[in-house]
This record gives structure tokens, sequence and C-alpha cells, in this order.
């Protein structure tokens, strides 16, 4: 049976600034360990803290600039543009163009505190 989302549940993110994560599927949200799915909101100037996640990241940017630091080299992702970020490989997301970003993030499995291992200060 299909099940309607009303709404999403707004999480706190990290980061220097703050980032609004709109989560519509995922732990928190829908009880979902599968998959999370987030609207983000990204103020210009936002750093968030590495990490090293045990989940793949799928981002759409639906509005501005992402940045995607990794081990290899740097990817400003601009809006129509998308972004994979396989599981076990450090990154590092930034919003750091004028108006920030808008942004979907998949994660697959679900997001969770205890698999996205940041860096520590």
């Amino acid at each position: 049976m299909a099940r309607l989302i009303d709404k999403p549940t707004v999480i706190e993110a990290a980061g220097n600034l703050p980032k609004r994560i709109e989560e519509y599927f995922g732990r928190v949200n829908s009880g979902t360990a599968d998959v999370s799915i987030a609207r983000m909101t990204s103020p210009a100037g936002w750093l968030e803290p590495g990490q090293t996640p045990r989940f793949d990241e799928y981002t759409v940017v639906l509005d501005g600039v992402l940045r995607v630091e990794t081990r290899s080299g740097t990817l400003d992702v601009a809006a129509g543009q998308a972004v994979l970020c396989p599981a076990g490989e450090w990154v590092r997301y930034s919003s750091p163009a004028p108006g920030g970003a808008h942004y979907v993030a998949v994660c697959l499995p679900a997001f969770s505190p205890d698999t996205v291992h940041r860096d520590t200060p």
C-alpha cells in the first residue's frame, strides 16, 4: 500500500553555519533504514567536517553550487548536475558560492550518525 509522507522532519546539521536538512525518508521521519532522502539548504560559506561514511550518497543540486572535496580532488557541482560519493571514501561538503546551495541527497543505506564517521576536530 502506498504511504503518504505528509511533511519532512527537520534535522540538525553539522557544520560552521546552520544548514537545513528536511528528511522525507530515513531513520527519523519514516523509520526507513534502507534509504534516506532529504532536501538540503546550505548557506553561502557553510562547511561541514570531513567524513568517511558507510553509505553511498547520491546528490542532485537544484540551485547554487555544492563543493565536494575528496582525497583525489575537488568538484564544484552546479545546479542541474549530480555527484555520487561512494561508501568508504573520505568526503567533505561545502557551499562556497553566494546564495549557498539547495540539493537533494539520497543515502543507501539510510544516513545514520553512527555510520557517517565524521572527522574529529
